[in-house]
């Protein structure tokens, strides 16, 4: 059977899954967010974690992100699809599209990126950050479901909480082509490289951030306005992708699952393989 892994907000942990049940995870690293939801649909086991805990109780900054990429390793997971709201900078990205990430810019400053250090250090590829074979099918079944997702975007990460300065946002936009702003996405996409998942990110559009002139500057009301309307269509995503991913197979063609083969750097006379282990990791 095979277990995929789904990060994301509360419209999506309010899906019906067979069999579904929360289970609580324990990890190297500490606890997840949340427990993990637990169920089944056609052959495929499901893993769904609230990013931010039930309730919206972690703040991206503190969000637990090994844990939470860990515990979904330990539940076998090898594929995670993350959704997300993301704020718009690109004009042709309205409220309520989809946009499948391809590239990031890290601005975030107070994060733990990396699974590896302590005696186990190692440089991942980070080129292609996303999963090109699973983007290709989020797209496809975007398609056939008539929603407005476009098929590549550069998302980039701030710290957060607060949203942006006018000068900021116009900064990302006009100058280094950003096309969605987000708070979550860093470390997650870092550390699921590490971990030999494939990762992509459907980024929900909420806003136009505060660059536009025809627009009011964001609001929180406003995010949950436009999260509440994209609920639906969320979900039928979400649905779409596993009965995608049953009837199909899908290859990894970006090599997520061995990023670590040619990246560990330590002699192995002070290599200190702990995190390998805990992550389920054999050595090549």
């Amino acid at each position: 059977m095979k277990k995929i892994g789904f990060i994301g907000g509360s419209g999506l942990y309010s899906i019906e899954l067979e069999n579904s049940k929360w289970i609580t995870v324990d990890t190297h690293w500490g606890k997840p967010s949340d427990q993990i939801l637990n169920g089944t649909i056609g052959n495929i086991e499901v893993f769904f974690l609230p990013r931010h805990g039930r309730g919206h109780v972690f703040t991206p900054s503190d969000v637990p992100y090994k844990a939470n990429i860990a515990a979904l390793k330990k539940c076998g997971v090898d594929k995670i699809f993350s959704f997300s709201a993301c704020g718009s900078l690109n004009e042709e990205m309205s409220p309520g599209d989809f946009v499948i990430v391809d590239q990031y810019i890290d601005k975030t400053t107070d994060r733990k990126k990396s699974f590896l250090k302590h005696s186990i250090v190692g440089h991942v590829s980070l080129a292609d950050p996303t999963c090109k074979s699973q983007n290709r099918l989020i797209k496809n079944v975007a398609d056939k479901l008539k929603i407005k997702a476009f098929e590549a975007g550069t998302y980039i990460a701030i710290e957060g909480p607060q949203f942006s300065t006018k000068a900021e946002s116009k900064l990302y936009k006009d100058v280094w082509r950003c096309d969605v702003i987000g708070m979550t996405n860093v470390p997650e996409m870092n550390l699921a490289r590490e971990a030999q998942i494939c990762y992509s990110s459907v980024a929900m559009v909420t806003d136009f951030d505060c660059w536009h002139p025809d627009h009011e500057s964001v609001t929180v009301e406003e995010i949950i306005k436009t999260m509440k309307s994209n609920v639906l269509t969320s979900q039928k995503l979400f649905f779409g992708i596993l009965q995608e991913i049953d009837s199909s197979s899908l290859t990894c063609q970006t090599g997520c699952q061995i990023s670590l083969n040619t990246s560990i750097i330590t002699s192995d006379e002070f290599k200190d393989t702990t995190v390998l282990k805990e992550l389920g990791i054999k050595e090549s």
